[in-house]
């Protein structure tokens, strides 16, 4: 449910609003934003830092303090881009309702400049709309050219002649709300350890009920989302561990198979021709006298008979090994998501959660071919890799920017790799090493066990004139002496998404 006129008002009339400055802007979600507010000292008022969030969600529109912590989206995103290059620093001069239909004027002034933000809170339609001090649209949150809500248009929205007083609007007590059966309450936070004396009670109040049982940022809601994901996660892990295992058990016999190749060399003389199989006495056997049937390929002479038991042999001493590496692998893996899912489910703040499950988030099946060649992501980290020149060049042209990270096997033809930037972030050493393994791995150069890699940010490639397609000349590059692992390429492959 989205909050009423009335309820706004009361909203606005407990915050600070006029005479702040605007701080800093977060965008955290796609119909969400939040303000960073500092309110100067006044008459019988300290200064104080806060928090105004604005969210425009079907069904959940509504303003309010928020006291927890606002996580970053993950990439820039136009709106919140805007809002800090025009409107950060401003100051709030003055801020109202108009008249009863949910619609917030905030009147801004920065660096001689006049704007007018309008935060519209109509479910199903709600919007955040900046204008020049001759309300011309500067920007909107949402674009949308039917309604005129375009940058460079003008916003003429007249009130109703006839509206409903707003005293005929009840405001809720959402501390009441708070006992909804079935709710679960946000864990207390430290603002909430002085009881009476947070500053906004009705906004604290507001804040915490849409954080525990509001529809579209209900906590409750988004850890069970948590625990839907991550089980069918579990669910393919655990089966691809039964399958490691139930093949381990076979290899685990693998003595019985020298045992029938010896058998079998022994009594190569009593093969008869054609034969589908041979009856001989196991003399290893505890029991004295018993009889072994051993089955033949009756295409196969007795000599290449007993050879596929050997090389059978052989084939699981030395996959045993390997297979108890990807074992140990896929169960240290799937601990790693099981303790996802508690971090999760002991997280307080709903914006932290609904940020993890982006994180975590799979593409759809429908979504699973949105890049050329492979995509391998571990610890958050995206790495793209082009098979051939074909799929190079299309990562180049569509899927990398400058920052991104580049690495190429030097002196062999093969795929280029690139590791997807993170704002603020390093890449890694252990990235690097994945990255340039995959280099190695996808190049001419893989059977050599061991290779130098190029690596440069895409900003210091310039293609080549006149050479085939996604032929670059590196410059700035760094190298890498990469040696094969196979552990890390076994841990690569369980990373990978398509």
């Amino acid at each position: 449910m989205s909050l009423n006129c009335a309820e706004i008002d009361k909203v606005l009339g407990e915050l600070p609003l006029e005479g702040s400055f605007i701080q800093n802007i977060i965008q955290p979600s796609f119909d969400a934003v939040a303000f960073y507010l500092y309110s100067g000292a006044k008459a019988g008022r300290e200064a104080v830092p806060f928090t105004l969030f604005v969210c425009l969600a079907h069904g959940a529109c509504r303003l309010h303090s928020f006291s927890s912590k606002i996580p970053k989206f993950e990439k820039p995103l136009r709106f919140m881009e805007f809002l800090r290059s025009r409107i950060k620093g401003a100051r709030i001069n003055s801020v109202s309702q108009i008249g009863t239909d949910r619609i917030v004027k905030f009147s801004l002034s920065r660096a001689g400049e006049q704007f007018f933000m309008y935060i519209r809170l109509w479910s199903g339609a709600g919007n955040i709309i900046v204008t020049d001090s001759d309300n011309r649209i500067l920007d909107v949150f949402y674009r949308r050219p039917g309604r005129g809500e375009v940058s460079g248009g003008i916003w003429d929205y007249v009130p109703p002649e006839k509206t409903v007083p707003p005293e005929n609007f009840k405001i809720r007590d959402f501390e009441s709300l708070d006992s909804v059966p079935g709710g679960e309450r946000v864990p207390a936070g430290k603002e909430e350890t002085a009881g009476s004396g947070y500053p906004w009670p009705y906004n604290h109040a507001v804040e915490r009920w849409y954080s525990s049982m509001g529809e579209t940022l209900s906590r409750n809601a988004l850890v069970e989302e948590a625990r839907r994901r991550f089980s069918a996660k579990f669910a393919k892990l655990e089966r691809s561990i039964e399958k490691l295992k139930a093949k381990r058990r076979d290899f685990l016999n693998a003595d019985r198979l020298r045992r029938q190749g010896d058998l079998l060399t022994a009594n190569l003389w009593a093969v008869k021709p054609g034969a589908f199989f041979i009856e001989v006495e196991d003399y290893e056997a505890e029991k004295p006298g018993s009889i072994v049937r051993i089955p033949l390929n009756p295409r196969l002479s007795p000599q290449e008979n007993a050879a596929v038991f050997y090389a059978g042999y052989k084939k699981a001493v030395s996959g045993l090994e390997d297979l108890t590496g990807d074992i140990e692998a896929a169960e240290k893996n799937l601990a790693g998501l099981r303790k996802q899912l508690s971090e999760i489910e002991a997280e307080p703040n709903p914006l932290v959660i609904q940020k993890k499950l982006r994180m975590q988030a799979v593409p759809r099946t429908g979504d699973s071919k949105r890049f050329p060649g492979p995509v391998f992501r571990r610890n958050d980290w995206l790495m793209l890799v082009g098979r051939s020149a074909t799929e190079n060049d299309e990562l180049l042209r569509h899927f990398v920017r400058g920052s991104d990270m580049w690495l190429h096997a030097r002196d062999w033809p093969g795929g280029y790799v690139f590791i997807k930037n993170r704002p603020g972030k390093t890449i890694p050493l252990e990235i690097l090493l994945d990255a340039g393994t995959l280099a190695v791995f996808y190049s001419k150069g893989r059977n050599n066990g061991s290779g130098d890699v190029y690596c440069t940010q895409v900003k210091y490639l310039r293609r080549a004139k006149g050479a085939p397609k996604g032929t670059v000349l590196p410059t700035h590059e760094k190298n890498l002496f990469i040696k094969m692992d196979s552990g890390r390429l076994k841990a690569l492959e369980l990373c990978r998404e398509n």
